[in-house]
């Protein structure tokens, strides 16, 4: 990274900062820091210390920081904060325990690391970092393992007992063989064993059960952050017996007896998971009363080898008061309301102790304008001359002019592109106008002064240092920001769509009641039932029928249509109609299941045409999409191309709402397919969209030597004429088209791959002909 690091020694100010960070003569505040520079100088101060903390004010900006320290340093990791107030309530979703673990992981194996956070993620209570490595359990082959005691360990630790493991966090025991599955790691181990000793260590595929690789050791981490013995859990509970005990009685001599009731029972739930269970899910708010002896995330950063970094303390400090004084709130308005016991008002760390611990670590405090810290007494303060990049929006022209004035002025410059492609076509534009540039992948290679370096990598904002006549420049500074945010667009109700709220439900709207078919909805009304009054869902029904469903059981209908829409016919409840209608479907259900079943069956026979990998085309080819992929977009793709590249004949769905990118997985996977040689055909249920599509593809490919066809009514007859005829000769790689593409004279030279978008709109004899087509191509369907 000298490439960054070396023109910063140039400041005055830098060398002073480094100096003050190794004695120790810290809290540092430096002021004048912005956007992407923070990161580029925390990468820059920081080299000597493998322990790395970033704290900063919510999550966006912990992501945003996350992103942009990638770019210096890949020992990155986002750690989130927890919601106690509100975590139990998704407690069987272990993606954050699972994000927090692979960070607390690393440290553990004491690898040098980077952690991004927010203040709120300092602020649970969380056990010692020895006690979780304490608790790790190694398997070596030769080693002796009694199975039962170890199911009884896992289980302590976090772990879910399973008959098959399908997810991280969980293990199973068949016989004399163990399958687990580690929070951080990407794929299960199975353990085999001869008696008593273990005879073999591998990782295997969940899906196929296939073994990846033989090992000889495996660590086993905690799946949880809490530990739950035998004993821990008999102690917690008895000390929560107590306190409930007391908080009862305050409760009854407060006359709220309601409240005294809810305490009792809400224990007594408690009470009965973790017997069970054995595992410490929930506890996060009841911590104190298990273990003696809790941290903070921060007490995992040594003073030795740690830097912390507070980014914008002002707002971090404003966020976290916010915190502390919401939890306090809302816990001591549950206590009297008998939802909480006494300890738990206390299970946060305030906000004014975790920055008062900060102060007296290695911490630097980066903000934009100059600030005096409340919190934390600052020993020294520094300002940094450094300004964002100015925005080019795509204007070459402006780029070149100011690269040529910097470049004259002696500027280092490095230019960062998202792509090593668009990074070397760079090089050769500059050169169009008099700028030598110079492609590098090595980041040690510091740039001299008027040299124009160009680096493959990403930044949100590029950094310029005026005083060493230092820019770093990244591609949304030149280009433009590129990345369109997508926003979720709501879809209406549709038919079968469960409710999830009143809120989703007006008066007059269809419903359907499994038992008695379509009804309209009436409203809510109070009925009183052997002296109990509750709330009751009206449906009213044809003939005069009513029927009334516990507004507690929302779950039992389903929306079928809005008020406005016309002719809906609705049901009678004693009628009937609803059965035949019931009867009808489980009918046709089956023949589709039937018919599946011989196409399923046909297509395992034979063996699919293989694809080879990727090729220096396609990478270039996917390295020129526009935008940012996500992860589940790369994902789709990922599996897409591995079907592809097996002998078994793809089916592949990938789902999506409109605007996330299905389009780009299936434009992939055909130019895929033409580099095979092979056509693609494109099938799509209305003209419309039948041009959109041709437009994209053309648009994506205009680089590249593919023909695309288009068969639609926006083509005249001669036009579309010639295009079944390059087809049938194999001149034309993709055709794009509507039902047009089933008809009996459209012939291919050599189909490869078969797209189908939202085949639900398409009709059943439409549906018989792709059935057809499926037989013995690659297909991949969008929906």
């Amino acid at each position: 990274m000298k490439a960054f690091t070396q023109p910063l020694h140039d400041l005055s100010e830098y060398d002073q900062i480094v100096s003050d960070l190794a004695g120790q003569r810290t809290p540092i505040h430096i002021d004048g820091c912005i956007d992407s520079q923070k990161c580029h100088l925390i990468s820059s101060i920081g080299e000597p210390y493998p322990f790395k903390l970033i704290v900063t004010y919510n999550e966006i900006k912990a992501k945003e920081i996350y992103e942009d320290y990638r770019f210096f340093d890949r020992n990155v990791y986002y750690y989130p904060a927890k919601d106690i107030i509100f975590y139990n309530a998704d407690i069987h979703s272990n993606l954050i325990v699972s994000q927090r673990m692979a960070v607390i992981r690393r440290m553990m194996d004491g690898c040098p690391v980077t952690v991004v956070t927010t203040i709120d993620g300092l602020s649970d209570r969380l056990l010692p970092l020895e006690e979780l490595q304490k608790n790790r359990c190694v398997f070596k082959v030769g080693d002796i393992l009694p199975l039962e005691a170890l199911s009884r360990k896992l289980t302590a630790l976090g772990f879910e007992r399973v008959s098959q493991v399908e997810g991280p966090g969980q293990f199973a025991v068949r016989g004399g063989i163990l399958d687990i599955y580690n929070l951080a790691d990407e794929s299960p181990y199975r353990v085999e064993l001869w008696g008593d000793e273990i005879d073999s260590i591998r990782s295997f595929d969940v899906e196929s059960q296939r073994s990846i690789e033989q090992v000889d050791e495996v660590t086993i981490d905690p799946a949880a952050e809490y530990i739950m013995s035998v004993s821990v859990r008999d102690r917690g509970l008895k000390l929560i017996d107590r306190d409930m005990k007391q908080q009862v009685q305050r409760l009854k001599d407060a006359g709220n007896y309601e409240a005294a009731a809810r305490l009792k029972q809400a224990v007594a739930e408690l009470k009965d998971n973790l017997e069970l269970s054995s595992a410490a899910s929930g506890i996060d708010s009841l911590v104190q009363y298990f273990y003696d002896h809790t941290v903070s995330f921060l007490d995992y950063f040594t003073e030795k080898d740690s830097l912390i970094i507070l980014d914008e303390p002002a707002r971090v400090a404003e966020k976290g008061e916010a915190v502390t004084a919401e939890y306090r709130e809302s816990m001591m308005g549950r206590l009297e309301k008998g939802y909480v016991l006494p300890g738990q008002t206390e299970a946060i760390y305030e906000c004014r102790k975790i920055l008062a611990r900060m102060g007296s670590l290695r911490t630097v405090l980066l903000s934009t304008l100059s600030y005096n810290s409340a919190h934390i007494a600052v020993k020294s303060k520094y300002s940094m001359m450094a300004s964002s990049m100015h925005t080019y929006r795509g204007d070459f022209q402006l780029l070149v002019k100011e690269l040529t004035g910097w470049k004259n002025s002696g500027y280092r410059l490095i230019l960062v592109c998202r792509s090593e492609t668009r990074g070397k076509r760079l090089v050769k534009d500059l050169a169009e106008y008099d700028l030598l540039a110079f492609y590098s992948e090595d980041r040690d290679r510091v740039p001299a002064p008027g040299e124009i370096m160009i680096i493959h990598g990403s930044l949100h904002k590029g950094i310029q240092y005026p005083m060493i006549k230092f820019a770093i420049i990244a591609e949304s500074d030149m280009f433009g920001e590129d990345k369109k945010k997508r926003r979720k667009r709501r879809q209406p109700a549709s038919e079968g769509e469960r409710i999830r709220s009143f809120k989703e439900l007006s008066v007059g709207d269809y419903v359907v009641h499994e038992g008695h078919g379509v009804g309209i909805y009436r409203g809510i009304e109070n009925v009183e039932v052997d002296g109990v009054a509750k709330d009751y869902i009206k449906i009213e029904y044809g003939g005069g029928g009513s029927l009334y469903i516990l507004a507690t059981n929302l779950d039992m209908i389903q929306k079928y249509a809005d008020k406005d829409t016309k002719q809906v016919k609705v049901n009678k409840m004693s009628g009937p109609e609803w059965t035949r209608t019931k009867t009808k479907v489980k009918g046709a259900v089956r023949e589709l299941a039937m018919d599946l079943v011989k196409l399923y069956a046909a297509r395992q026979e034979s063996e699919g045409y293989v694809c080879g990998p990727d090729t220096v085309w396609q990478r270039e080819f996917e390295e020129m999409f526009p935008y940012e992929e996500t992860q589940d977009q790369l994902d789709a793709i990922e599996a897409t191309k591995r079907d592809m590249e097996s002998t078994k004949i793809m089916d592949r769905l990938v789902c999506g709402d409109v605007g996330f990118g299905k389009t780009e997985i299936a434009i992939r996977a055909a130019f895929k397919m033409v580099q095979e040689g092979r056509q693609c055909a494109v099938l799509v249920p209305t003209t419309i969209l039948a041009q959109q599509h041709y437009n994209t593809f053309c648009q994506r490919m205009k680089e590249y030597p593919v023909n695309i066809g288009l068969l639609s009514r926006f083509r005249t007859k001669a036009e579309q004429k010639k295009t079944l005829e390059d087809l049938k000769a194999g001149r034309v790689d993709i055709v794009i088209g509507t039902h047009r593409l089933l008809s009996k004279d459209v012939e291919f030279k050599n189909l490869g791959l078969l797209v189908v978008d939202e085949e639900q709109r398409f009709g059943v004899t439409h549906k018989e002909k792709i059935k057809k087509i499926k037989e013995n191509v690659d297909v991949l369907t969008l929906t």
